[in-house]
C-alpha cells in the first residue's frame, strides 16, 4: 500500500471513529428527555439558591449542643475510648452523631465559619433528598414523574425551610428516602438483587441509623418488601424465596450496623441499645409545650391526630392531592407489571408514609414542634405526588389532549402559587401553611410558628438600627450598654449581634432588661411589656417583636448577669435534638 493510500485509509478510519463517537453521544443524550433536563435545571437552581442565601438562616436552638456532641464523639475516638463525656451530655447519647461528626471534621479543613458550614452541608443533603425522591418517582413512572416529585418537595415549605438548620431531621429524612430508592430497586430483583443496590441500601440505612434510631424502620420495610414479592401462588417456593432474599440482603444489614456503630458510640455498648433508644424516643415526656388548634399542650398529652393534622395543614394541597391519587391507584390496579412491578413499588413508598404515622396515632407517641420529627415522610409523599400526577395526565390524555393540557396547566399553576408563597416568606419558608387553615394568617397563634426563632437576626438588625439612631440623637451617652432579654438561645444572639452596646444580659430579674426581642411562637412575646419599636412580619403576620422597655424596666439590683435566669427564660424555646 502506497503512503497516499495509507493516509487516505487513516483519514477515513478517523472519520468513521468520529461518527461512531458522535452516534454514541447522541444515543446517550437521547436517553434523557425534556423532563430530565428540566429536573437537572431545577436541581442546579436549588444549589445556586443555597449558596446565595445560606447566611439568611439563623442558628437553631439545638445546633450548639449538636455541634458539641460531634466534638465529644470525635474526642471519644481520639482518646481511644477513654474520654466518656459523650455518654453524659444531656440526652444526646440516645442519637447518632453522623452529621455532627462530618460537620466538625469539615470545620477543621474548610475555611468557612462552623455554623455556616453546617447550614451549607445540611442544605446540600436536603437537595440530595430531593434527588432521591425524584429518581424514585422516575423509576416508577418515568421522567415526568421525577420532575413533578422534585418540584413538589422543593416547593414544600416544611422541607425547604428546614433544609438549612434542621441538622438532624433533614439528614435523617434524606437518608431514609435514599434507602427507600434502593429498596425499590432491590424489590424488583428479589430474590437475587444486584450487589450495588444492596450496598446502596446498607450505606444509606446506616446513615439514617447514624442520626436516629428510627432508621430501624428500614429493616421492617426490607422485610415487607420480601413479603409482598413472595410467590404466593407457588407454595413450595415461598420458603426458598424468603431464605434466598434474606441471605442476599444480609450484607446490607451488616453494613448499616457498622456505620451506625461508628456514628453512634452508645449503640456500640450493647446490641439492644438501638432498640432502647427507639423506645426512649417514643416515650419522651419532657416539660415541653406545643400549640395545636389554639390550645397549649404538654408534649405527652397531645391529641392522637397531632402529627397527621400538622402534615395535612403544612404540606401543599397539590402535593397531598397527587399523593392521594397515587395511593388510591393501589386499590384498582389489579395486575402487577412483572415481579417487583409498579404496584409493589407504590406499596413500598406508601408504606414509608403511612406506617410511621399509624404507629404515632395508635401508640400515641409524644408530639411537639409540629411535624418536625416526621419530616422524613415528606420525600416519599413528593414521590407519590409525582407518580400520581404523571399517571393522571396519561389517563387524561386518552380522553383528549386538551383535557391533559388543562390538567397540566392547573397543577403547574398550583405549584407556581406555592413557589411565590415561599419567595414572599423567605427566609421563613418553614412557616408556610396551606389553605386548610388559611395560610400563615390562619395559623397565627393557633399552631407552631417560628420555633427555631429564625427571625432573631432580623429582629436584632431592627434593634441595632434603633440603637444607632438613638445614639446619634443622644450623644451624651454614646457608650451606653443596654441589656437585652431574648426569648431564645444565647448562641444565635451572640452570632448575630454586631453592636457592642447590646448585650445578652439577664440581670437578677428578667424584667430589669432594657430591651426585649421575642418571636410570637407560643406567645413568648407576651412575657414582657414594652413599646414595640420593630416587627418582623410576613403576609401581615407578626413573627417577632422588638420592644423598648427602658421606661418601665425595674431598676437593676445587681449588674452581674445571671446565667440561670437566662436559661429559664429560654426553656420554652429549647427543643429536644
Amino acid at each position: 500500500m502506497s503512503r497516499t493510500e495509507a493516509r487516505r485509509t487513516e483519514r477515513f478510519s478517523g472519520i468513521a471513529e468520529g461518527n461512531l463517537s458522535r452516534n454514541r453521544a447522541m444515543r446517550s443524550i437521547a436517553r434523557f428527555d425534556i423532563y430530565d433536563i428540566a429536573t437537572g435545571a431545577l436541581l442546579a437552581t436549588l444549589v445556586l439558591a443555597v449558596w446565595l442565601t445560606f447566611r439568611d438562616y439563623a442558628i437553631s436552638n439545638d445546633e450548639g449542643v449538636q455541634h458539641h456532641y460531634g466534638e465529644l464523639i470525635i474526642s471519644y475516638y481520639q482518646s481511644a475510648f477513654k474520654d466518656r463525656d459523650v455518654f453524659a451530655f444531656e440526652n444526646l447519647y440516645l442519637y447518632g452523631g453522623l452529621f455532627d461528626i462530618i460537620a466538625v471534621g469539615l470545620a477543621h479543613v474548610v475555611p468557612v465559619e462552623a455554623y455556616e458550614l453546617r447550614h451549607i452541608l445540611c442544605a446540600m443533603i436536603g437537595i440530595g433528598g430531593i434527588v432521591a425522591s425524584a429518581v424514585t418517582a422516575r423509576l416508577i413512572a418515568g421522567p415526568r414523574a421525577g420532575l413533578i416529585a422534585a418540584v413538589a418537595l422543593a416547593l414544600c415549605g416544611g422541607w425547604y425551610g428546614a433544609m438549612f438548620n434542621h441538622t438532624k431531621d433533614i439528614p435523617f429524612a434524606s437518608a431514609m428516602m435514599g434507602a427507600t430508592l434502593f429498596l425499590v430497586r432491590i424489590a424488583r430483583r428479589l430474590p437475587s438483587p444486584r450487589a450495588v443496590d444492596v450496598a446502596g441500601f446498607g450505606l444509606l440505612a446506616g446513615a439514617a441509623l447514624g442520626v436516629r434510631s428510627l432508621g430501624l424502620l428500614l429493616i421492617l420495610y426490607l422485610g415487607f418488601a420480601v413479603a409482598i414479592c413472595l410467590p404466593w401462588r407457588e407454595r413450595g417456593m415461598r420458603l426458598s424465596f424468603a431464605a434466598t432474599s434474606a441471605l442476599k440482603a444480609l450484607p446490607a444489614v451488616v453494613l448499616a450496623g457498622f456505620i451506625m456503630i461508628l456514628a453512634w458510640p452508645w449503640a456500640a455498648l450493647s446490641p439492644l441499645n438501638p432498640i432502647r433508644g427507639l423506645i426512649a424516643f417514643s416515650e419522651f415526656h419532657y416539660d415541653i409545650r406545643t400549640m395545636f388548634e389554639g390550645r397549649v399542650y404538654e408534649m405527652a398529652d397531645v391529641p392522637r391526630l397531632y402529627t397527621p393534622v400538622y402534615l395535612l395543614i403544612r404540606v401543599p394541597l397539590i402535593t397531598l392531592a397527587g399523593a392521594a391519587l397515587a395511593m388510591s391507584s393501589l386499590l384498582w390496579q389489579q395486575r402487577d407489571e412483572g415481579r417487583g412491578g409498579h404496584r409493589s413499588d407504590l406499596a413500598l413508598v406508601s408504606l414509608s408514609v403511612l406506617f410511621p404515622l399509624a404507629c404515632q396515632v395508635l401508640l400515641r407517641g409524644p408530639g411537639f414542634t409540629g411535624m418536625r420529627h416526621f419530616l422524613f415522610v415528606l420525600p416519599p409523599l413528593a414521590t407519590l405526588a409525582g407518580v400520581g400526577f404523571s399517571r393522571g395526565f396519561d389517563a387524561l390524555s386518552t380522553r383528549g389532549p386538551r383535557l391533559a393540557s388543562a390538567g397540566l396547566a392547573l397543577v403547574s399553576a398550583c405549584f407556581l402559587w406555592d413557589g411565590v408563597t415561599l419567595a414572599r416568606l423567605h427566609p421563613y419558608e418553614n412557616l408556610s401553611y396551606n389553605a386548610l387553615v388559611g395560610g400563615l394568617p390562619g395559623a397565627f397563634r393557633r399552631y407552631e410558628l417560628d420555633y427555631w426563632f429564625n427571625s432573631m437576626p432580623e429582629a436584632i438588625r431592627t434593634l441595632e438600627a434603633f440603637v444607632r439612631d438613638q445614639t446619634h440623637i443622644d450623644s451624651i451617652h454614646p457608650s451606653k450598654v443596654y441589656s437585652v432579654a431574648v426569648c431564645g438561645e444565647r448562641l444565635p444572639f451572640d452570632r448575630a449581634v454586631t453592636l457592642p452596646q447590646l448585650r445578652w444580659d439577664f440581670r437578677s430579674e428578667w424584667d430589669e432588661s432594657e430591651f426585649f426581642i421575642a418571636s410570637t411562637q407560643m406567645n413568648c412575646d407576651h412575657d414582657l411589656d414594652g413599646d414595640v419599636i420593630g416587627t418582623v412580619e410576613r403576609f401581615g403576620v407578626p413573627i417577632a417583636y422588638v420592644k423598648d422597655r427602658r421606661a418601665i424596666a425595674k431598676r437593676p439590683v445587681d449588674t452581674v448577669a445571671s446565667p440561670s435566669l437566662g436559661q429559664e427564660a429560654t426553656a420554652r424555646t429549647r427543643s429536644i435534638p
